[in-house]
């Protein structure tokens, strides 16, 4: 018979391998101004909020937020939604739950792909083993309800997905009308809203919109890690009447649903003191007035887009299409795009990105989002753009 071996605690603790066992300082982040795609830097009364002590996910205190949380956000995406929470994940886990608890095995999913974003919902789909369609636009333009309209007609999906805010190339797709053509062709639409929310008009019971997701980060000045989903009336219909269990545990909205609906039944153990952030965040929002926020973020948009174009530098997308919340500036043919980008962040702490795809190397993109939105960030980019740009380019004049 196998006997188990008693060691004691000094042979324990010989076999301790301490071969990764570092001295490391107390961690000290250096100071950012981000200007780049997200995240944003958070409001201080978030971060404050987010260091409060926790508490249990089935506490009555806690129970009481997450129902704030939930009104707080139908307010700043304009809808009734029921089914309205923010995920235990970032961005991303949104955006794949809309697709996990929407398709089912073989439907026909379309994709509205105008950049990086409609790519990654057309690969989440196909992984949930839909047959994925695609409509298409160069990076920089946004589709008409023409575009929309043959798509539906010529391949007769169940869901349509598209990005309202694409953070690759700046564009805001317009979306009066879309939701009355998803109607009129029985087809369920999926909205990508991760840079929009907070920043940029959205009236999802409006425009007819089934599913959304966001994000914590951008324009709700909340540190990454929580993902708002919402999910209207003909979506949960559908989810009632599914032949299959979503393929996904974690983000199965019908169980989800009793821990966020009045039930408060265990699922998981929630990220407690990121939903205090995020309800500090929302409720810093509902104080300013959505409406206020959304004139605040175009009026600093506005003013950005002026400020660069009087320095000489040329902005991706049509004024008509541009999102207040993130602008795609053209990089001049004689600017290292990176190499100029590393040089604000590490001589001045002030980060801006890069594009993505196929505008890798050839746009900045510089996010005005939430708390980040004021004027005083825009002035002092512009000051930056104005004195470092002009040496930028002489450095690369002398070693040409």
């Amino acid at each position: 018979m196998y006997q188990f071996r008693v060691l004691s605690k000094t042979q324990y603790l010989s076999q301790v391998d301490r071969s990764h066992k570092k001295d490391f300082n107390p961690i000290s982040v250096p100071e950012r101004l981000l200007l780049g795609p997200g995240p944003s830097n958070s409001h201080p009364d978030v971060l404050r909020a987010i260091a409060q002590p926790p508490i249990g996910h089935l506490d009555p205190y806690y129970i009481d937020l997450m129902g704030e949380v939930q009104e707080l956000l139908r307010y700043v995406w304009q809808t009734d939604n029921r089914l309205t929470l923010p995920m235990s994940g970032t961005g991303s886990s949104a955006m794949e739950a809309t697709l996990a608890n929407s398709i089912e095995e073989g439907e026909k999913v379309l994709v509205a792909i105008n950049g990086y974003f409609g790519n990654r919902l057309a690969d989440m789909a196909s992984r949930y083993k839909a047959e994925v369609v695609t409509v298409e636009k160069d990076w920089g333009e946004a589709f008409s309800l023409e575009d929309i309209e043959e798509a539906l007609l010529t391949h007769k999906p169940a869901i349509i997905a598209m990005v309202h805010a694409e953070t690759s190339t700046g564009v805001c797709q317009p979306m009066e009308g879309i939701g009355d053509l998803c109607v009129k062709h029985d087809c369920l639409l999926v909205l990508d809203t991760v840079t929009s929310l907070g920043g940029v008009p959205l009236f999802l019971d409006k425009w007819k919109i089934d599913l959304a997701y966001s994000c914590s980060q951008k324009g709700l000045s909340c540190p990454p890690g929580l993902g708002p989903f919402t999910m209207g009336p003909r979506a949960e219909e559908k989810l009632s009447k599914r032949k299959e269990k979503v393929p996904n545990w974690y983000l199965d909205v019908s169980l989800l649903n009793q821990y966020w609906g009045s039930d408060r039944v265990y699922h998981h153990t929630a990220p407690v003191n990121m939903n205090f952030g995020i309800r500090e965040a929302l409720r810093l929002l509902a104080e300013e007035g959505i409406e206020n926020a959304w004139q605040r973020h175009r009026s600093n948009a506005e003013k950005l887009w002026k400020g660069l174009e009087s320095l000489g530098l040329n902005l991706h997308v049509a004024e008509a299409l541009r999102l207040p919340t993130l602008t795609t500036v053209v990089i001049p043919s004689d600017v290292n795009g990176k190499a100029f980008s590393s040089h604000l962040l590490n001589k001045y702490g002030v980060e801006i990105g890069g594009g993505l795809g196929s505008l890798a190397g050839k746009v900045w993109r510089i996010g005005l989002m939430g708390y980040n939105s004021n004027s005083e960030n825009v002035e002092n980019l512009l000051n930056l753009f104005d004195t470092e740009l002009p040496n930028f380019r002489e450095k690369l004049s002398s070693a040409a």
